[in-house]
This record gives structure tokens, sequence and C-alpha cells, in this order.
């Protein structure tokens, strides 16, 4: 591979990043601790952090070191994070008359994501990464920036743009074909999607996302016992690894929830979902939909819906997703936390009157508060008025951002307002559309049997009926 350290700019003397990109350090030291965060970024080990102050300890005018601990602090997805930030941008920003054009760019999408605008980053991003498509940490973070904001067929399509710039030789390779596979399991071209990912684990078995993509073609092909040999690991595996592993663990728990193995899922959640009071997003997602998930299916969850909304009521108020903020009031519907519902409100409505280039806050009043408060309404046993506001919402849930496989929650919730509701027409369409797209949920089939019996339709029901007992048994 060529080195591009000494290529224009003036970069000549710098030293340079994993693919050699030019950094703005004479620092040998601050280069390679700078490589090694990335690098652990990339696999999600807890000891990024540990490695991004090495890099700025060992030169503190490092804008490539302040830009990423920047952006490693948003990656928190929080707005709770945003005065810790500041610093990191306002150092990075005011040290760029030595960097390099692509440092500019980098700094200038920390700015547009640290004031909520994910579009304008990602725009930025997309026209750095056509300058240097090898800039492997801008590539991870504008594939985040359009997970959050539903632009599925971008995932696939903005790292397809730069796979031109890369081969097997370049360090980093699997990292990219592992985006890739996501992205395009995410635009629903699942055979392409597998074979890049599984070839990405095999380039590198630490890129956790790689093996979260192909464990996302499965979810949503049904294929369940493929699922659970391709997760199954041991319970220490990933104990080096940022929470992000618990999500590992939640889509294992989802294919045994899909054959009705439902003590198995419990016995997940307590070991490996939420093992902690932990506040972490992507925790409070997990945890959230997966009690909520059995729930559905008539599972009794004991007191952790308490212990959750626990978590979730300290969280009020903090807004950095959409998608986030729905799980806490989940959480706190459930437990039938009326006041503290009532504030999450009032915070989405005031949140919506920020800028509308801020992109969360873009969302609220057309997606995020409707679908709190049909949430609410579900927690409080107003089925009708749930089932109500879900019913037009159900072309933007995207919106709130995350997978298809996430946002699967939402569509259950309207079918089981439906249900409860007792519009049984209504639940049986949605549930004759659910078992062809799913047809391995043991869950699915029985509540299409059940609407189908209560509508008179006793050969229908014992059809479904025999579905949900062909894969029950498969799973035996």
């Amino acid at each position: 591979m060529q080195d591009k350290a000494n290529e224009g700019n003036g970069t000549t003397g710098m030293e340079h990043d994993e693919q050699g990109l030019a950094l703005s350090t004479t620092s040998a030291a601050a280069a390679t601790a700078y490589r090694k965060a990335v690098r652990h970024v990339l696999e999600y080990r807890l000891d990024a952090p540990t490695h991004m102050a090495a890099a700025l300890e060992a030169d503190p005018d490092f804008v490539m070191g302040h830009c990423l601990k920047g952006l490693m602090m948003l990656g928190a997805q929080s707005t709770r994070v945003l005065d810790d930030v500041r610093p990191a941008l306002d150092a990075a920003e005011a040290r760029l008359n030595g960097a390099t054009d692509r440092e500019r760019a980098n700094v200038a999408a920390l700015r547009a994501l640290y004031e909520g605008d994910k579009r304008k980053a990602s725009a930025i991003y997309e026209a750095l990464l056509t300058e240097d498509p090898t800039d492997l940490f801008a590539l991870r973070q504008v594939t985040h920036a359009l997970f959050w904001t539903g632009r599925s067929n971008d995932l696939r399509d903005y790292v397809a743009a730069v796979l031109g710039g890369w081969d097997e030789k370049t360090p980093g390779y699997g990292n990219v074909l592992g985006m890739y596979a996501f992205g395009l399991e995410e635009s629903g071209e699942y055979a392409a999607a597998e074979a890049n990912g599984k070839r990405a684990f095999e380039i590198s078995n630490d890129d956790l996302w790689a093996l979260h993509a192909v464990a996302h073609v499965m979810e949503m092909q049904g294929r369940l016992d493929d699922g659970v040999e391709w997760l199954t690991r041991p319970q220490d595996m990933w104990d080096d690894r940022n929470p992000f592993k618990g999500h590992l663990w939640w889509h294992l728990s989802l294919f045994h929830l899909e054959r009705g193995e439902y003590d198995r899922v419990l016995a997940f959640y307590d070991d490996s979902v939420r093992t902690d009071d932990s506040d972490f997003y992507i925790t409070i997602q997990n945890a959230a939909s997966l009690l909520m998930r059995l729930e559905f299916l008539g599972v009794d969850v004991g007191e952790r819906w308490a212990a959750l909304a626990d978590t979730c009521e300290s969280r009020v108020g903090d807004l950095g997703l959409a998608f986030t903020t729905a799980h806490d009031m989940i959480a706190l519907a459930m437990d039938g936390r009326t006041e503290a519902a009532g504030r999450l409100m009032e915070s989405l409505r005031n949140y919506a009157q920020q800028p509308p280039e801020n992109t969360t806050a873009s969302v609220m009043a057309p997606v995020a508060i409707p679908l709190c408060d049909a949430i609410g309404a579900y927690g409080r046993g107003d089925y009708a008025m749930a089932a109500d506001l879900l019913t037009p919402l159900r072309a933007d849930f995207v919106r709130t951002g995350a997978s298809h496989a996430q946002r699967d929650l939402f569509s259950q919730l309207l079918i089981e307002s439906t249900i409860r509701a007792g519009r049984t027409k209504q639940a049986r369409a949605l549930l004759s559309s659910r078992v062809r797209a799913k047809p391995h949920g043991v869950g699915g089939w029985a509540k299409y049997a059940d609407a189908l019996g209560e509508l008179g339709d006793d050969v229908g029901a014992e059809a479904a009926l025999e579905h949900a007992a062909h894969y029950s048994v498969q799973a035996d």
C-alpha cells in the first residue's frame, strides 16, 4: 500500500494513521496511541478511552486526538455529555491552522454532530470520503449517523462508494466489509450481506459489527437455529468489550424468544443483557425491548420492570436519541410511573422547539411524541388510543433510527394494542402480514390463530396452531 502520509498539504514529517493518511502530529507516541484507540473503538473495547488519553498526553496539540475524544463522548448518544464534549471540540477547532484538509473535515463533522445535525455531518463525511475513501474512522462515524436517521439504503451505498479504494491488504478492510454487510442487510440484500459479513469476520474475529450483521440476516430470515449457533459463545467471551456486547446477547435472546424458550430469555436478560443499573443508551434499548416482547407473549417478568424504570426515570430529559426515549417511556409506562411519564412527555415537547437542523428534535412532533403517547396509553390500559396513535405512524417508525429488527417492537406494540382493544379484524390483518414476514415465530402464529378463531375461521385457526406447534417442535 502506498504511504499517503507525505502526499500534499505540506505533510512531510507527519505521522499517519493505520491506513497511511496523514496526521498533524510529529509524535510517534501520539500516533501509535491514536491508532490503537481507533482500532479499539472499532472493536468496542473498554480501554479505547485510555489510548485516546495517551495520544493527547503525548501531544496536547494533536487535532485528531481532540476530535477523537469528542466523537468518542458523543458515541454515548446522550445530551448529558454535551458539556464534556465542548472542550474537546474547542481544542480541535483552535488548532486547525496546522491541520490537513481531511482533519478539518473531521472536525467540521464533529461540530455538526455536537449541534445535533446528523444530516449535515453525513454530508461532510460523504465529501470527505470521496477525497479519502480509506478514512476508516470517518466511515465508522457516518454509518452510525445514517443508522440513527433511518437511512437504510445509504448505510449500504455510502460504504459501497468507498470500497474501490480498499483491498484486502489495507488494514481495516474487514471492518469495511462488516459495515457493508450491515448496510446490505438493512437494504434487504440478505445473501450478499451474509457473505460479506462472514468474510469480514474471517478477516478479523474481533469485529463484533460483522458478527452482528450476520446475526441480523438470520433474524430477518427467521433462521433461528442458525442464529443460536452463530451467537452462542462462552459467557465471558466479550468481558473486555463495552456495552455493545449486551446487544449481541439481546440478538441471541431473540432467537430463543422466537423458539418459545422463555426461561432461557429471562436468564439471558439477568446474566447478559442487563447485569447492572447502567443507563447507557443501548442497554436501555435492549432491556426494555426484551421485557416488552416477553410481556406480549404473556410471560411474567417479575420485578424487572421496576428496576429498569428506576434507571429510566433518572434519564428523563436525556434526549440524545428518539429511539432510546421511546424505550425509556416503555419502562415507565409498564411500571405505572404516570408522573415520570408526564415529565418525559413534557421534555419531548420542549425539545421539539430546537432548531429543525437538530435531527432528534425534528422527529419529535411527527413521530416521537405520538409514539411515546401511544406507549403511555398502552401502559394505562387505553389500548384503543394506543392503536389510534400507532396505526398512522407505521411508515414513520424508521425515522427514529435503529434497525428493522429493533423497530419491530413498535409493530408488535400496534398488534397487541389492536388485540386488547378488541379490534380483531385489524389484528387479523396485521398478523396475517406478520406470520408471512416472520413465519418461524411461535407467538405470532398463536396470536393469529386466536384472531382467526374469534372471527369464526376455525379452519384457519387450526392451521395457524399447527404452524405454531411445528416451529415449537422444531425448537425442541
